[in-house]
């Protein structure tokens, strides 16, 4: 689909990831405030982390390594239960935005194998872009026919849609500027990356703050990585979105953080 993006909205960034279960709701309404001029313009689907909702549920039972027994599926509906409380938290600023959107939780609709999607019908969501309505997708617990159940990121999500949809750019908007060289002195920003350069500055590429059971940036750097190599002229953009106006600036195609090709 020509001209279309993917947002993420990190957990760190509407969650407070030191506290279990706080959302960030006046950061969440300035956030979506920021999409409304690309809601209207833009063909977008939309993610967000589960920060201190899921994740804090999840590294309690364990559920992204798979479900066995009867306290793990119990684990499993909990997760499930913090990741669409804070969705509700993010839909109910959408709509307090005025941007018409449709949440599509994956517990409903994906199959999993070993970590990996396997299954997913993605007929309803491109009959909703289609239809001008910003599909939302987020982390979330998915049966899977090897682990019983586990978690899959909205990286891992993103990762599937990018190669059936073949979006221009995946913008990954977090508390982090970008990618460090020199992770946790942050005093090194990596502006551009690309597969051949990765290698040499690894060792730099640290954990994310806080708990965060789907791998931090490292995994969030791999995974872009491999798509840039696997979608032709997708650019993947991680920066902050902190600063009031950065969200609205990426949006427009500005140059912030971390921007991540084929080369």
């Amino acid at each position: 689909m020509t001209g279309l993006i993917f947002l993420k909205l990190g957990g760190s960034l509407i969650t407070d990831k030191t506290q279990p279960y706080v959302p960030r709701l006046d950061k969440l309404n300035d956030l979506c405030r920021e999409i409304v001029p690309a809601a209207s313009s833009l063909q977008l689907i939309l993610g967000h982390g589960s920060g201190s909702f899921g994740h804090t549920a999840a590294s309690e039972y364990g559920t992204r390594q798979g479900v066995r027994d009867a306290q793990g599926w119990r684990g499993f509906t909990e997760v499930h239960f913090q990741a669409t409380r804070l969705n509700s938290h993010v839909m109910q600023a959408l709509k307090d935005a005025g941007i018409p959107a449709l949440a599509f939780p994956p517990s409903a609709l994906v199959v999993a194998r070993d970590g990996q999607v396997s299954i997913w019908e993605t007929t309803p969501l491109r009959r909703a872009l289609a239809n001008g309505i910003i599909p939302v997708v987020f982390g979330d617990v998915v049966f899977d026919r090897v682990r019983g159940g586990t978690i899959l990121s909205t990286e891992d999500l993103f990762q599937h849609l990018a190669l059936q949809l073949g979006p221009k750019r995946i913008l990954l908007a977090g508390l982090e500027e970008g990618v460090w060289a020199d992770f946790p002195s942050r005093t090194s920003l990596v502006r551009e990356l690309t597969p051949a350069m990765f290698a040499d500055m690894h060792a730099g590429v640290g954990a994310a703050a806080g708990i965060d059971v789907t791998g931090g940036m490292d995994s969030k750097v791999r995974q872009m990585l491999d798509l840039v190599r696997a979608v032709p002229g997708l650019e993947v953009t991680i920066f902050s979105a902190q600063e009031p106006g950065n969200l609205a600036r990426a949006l427009q195609g500005e140059p912030l953080g971390t921007r991540i090709s084929e080369g």
